[in-house]
């Protein structure tokens, strides 16, 4: 069967342009030497992309050794290239040698036909080389602790998190090791969101951003890790409120999010009281925070999370959230499954993704009327918003405990009123 050239050309452009975007980025970076003192340029990383797609064209008759041979070809003159340099004294960076192999092999990938990947990692590679002063001016900036915080968040997401089994154990099989821990994780990840959040962006505005974007994840674990650092820094404490509020406002349209997409006839009945309970919340939390944005703080710390990495709050967390599921299954077990309000009372002091997932799920079946299915997710709901109180109380003191309150149980109040309203 002959070879379709319209595939061949479009993989060999594939594999030019993208040697080219590499090398114009190595070329701008060396456009200064005199000609003849750079190894290699924009036209030659061109030249090195299209080898390498040249080298994995699906041609007939092409011998299967001709890619390691033209690879082998090139490493040993990037070689020879960078043994003159470092002879000559001049810039001995293997920076461009690694990139001229790396653009090798994504025109090889180019020329194999992945075409997505092999230009997506050519971007990807090319910012990476464009943004060498940025990233060296990062490195001078991070001190030991931060270093090895930032390991250690690896350590626990990267490496144990994924060999842990997700499958229930113990007890009524309520104990999930994945699940756990992906809760030590979450809540590690967020103080070391918050702690980079401040650096970058200042104080108060990193509180609310690693509100919001741990918020689209479990407004409980940010409600623990907020609470943590609010619980010394007393003068501070409506800011973590606020940043508190916030990610619990965050909980109810993710809860119509999930609902629109496993049970979108749920959607009409459910969404009005989450969405007035979230605009409420979204409105007291940015009150606070602008009330309390500028407010001079003498000599008491600012609002700065305490460490990169607070592991010990995550653990004891972890902790916790292993227990909650214990106590929660055991009385589910109990209980029995007649009493679907019940269970949502109960998986509401873990979270609300659960049930709320597996009521649109038991309604889209047809095995529930709406008024439950409904019902369940808003006791869950509001179980969950007084159970974060109650963390913020206990792990924060009082005065952070009636900070988060008011607002959030007014929240609560409005989201009732509005189911009440629907009533008469």
């Amino acid at each position: 069967m002959p070879p379709d050239l319209s595939a061949i050309a479009g993989r060999l452009s594939v594999a030019l342009a993208l040697g080219l975007l590499i090398g114009l980025e190595r070329g701008w970076e060396r456009r200064d030497a005199p000609e003849g003192h750079r190894a290699a340029g924009f036209r030659t990383f061109g030249l090195i992309g299209l080898l390498g797609g040249i080298a994995t064209l699906p041609v007939p008759g092409m011998p299967p050794w001709l890619a390691p041979i033209m690879l082998a070809g090139l490493a040993a003159t990037v070689a020879v290239g960078y043994w003159r340099s470092s002879e000559e004294g001049s810039d001995i960076s293997m920076t461009s040698a690694v990139a001229a192999l790396l653009t090798f092999a994504l025109g090889g990938i180019a020329g194999a036909g992945e075409l997505r990947v092999a230009a997506a990692s050519a971007v990807v590679v090319t910012i990476l080389l464009g943004f060498k002063p940025e990233l060296h001016q990062l490195l001078r900036k991070i001190d030991r602790n931060e270093l090895e915080a930032t390991l250690r968040l690896l350590l626990i997401s990267v490496v144990v998190l994924p060999i842990l089994p997700d499958r229930t154990f113990g007890p009524w099989h309520a104990l999930n090791p994945y699940r756990i821990w992906w809760m030590v994780v979450l809540v590690a990840g967020i103080s070391y969101l918050g702690y980079f959040a401040n650096r970058v962006i200042g104080p108060r505005a990193g509180v609310m951003a690693a509100a919001f974007f741990g918020g689209i994840s479990s407004s409980t674990a940010v409600t623990v890790t907020l609470a943590r650092e609010a619980r010394d820094k007393a003068a501070a404490q409506n800011l973590f409120a606020a940043g508190i509020i916030a990610a619990s406002g965050i909980m109810f349209p993710r809860m119509v999010a999930i609902v629109a997409i496993v049970a979108p006839g749920l959607v009409l009945a459910l969404a009005t009281p989450l969405v007035v309970a979230a605009i409420v919340s979204f409105a007291m939390a940015a009150l606070i925070w602008w009330i309390h944005r500028d407010r001079p703080h003498g000599r008491k710390t600012p609002p700065e999370f305490r460490n990169p990495l607070d592991l010990r709050t995550a653990l004891e967390f972890g902790a916790f959230f292993a227990f909650i599921m214990l106590v929660s299954q055991g009385a589910r077990q109990m209980a029995g499954a007649s009493s679907l309000y019940f269970v949502g009372a109960i998986d509401g002091l873990v979270d609300v993704d659960a049930i709320t997932l597996s009521v649109a799920t038991l309604w889209s079946r047809g095995d529930l009327v709406p008024t439950v299915a409904v019902g369940a997710m808003l006791i869950a709901a509001a179980v969950n918003t007084v159970v974060k109180v109650i963390i913020a109380t206990v792990l924060g003191g009082p005065r952070l405990g009636i900070w988060v309150g008011v607002p959030m149980l007014t929240a609560l109040a409005a989201g009732g009123a509005v189911i009440f309203w629907r009533m008469l």
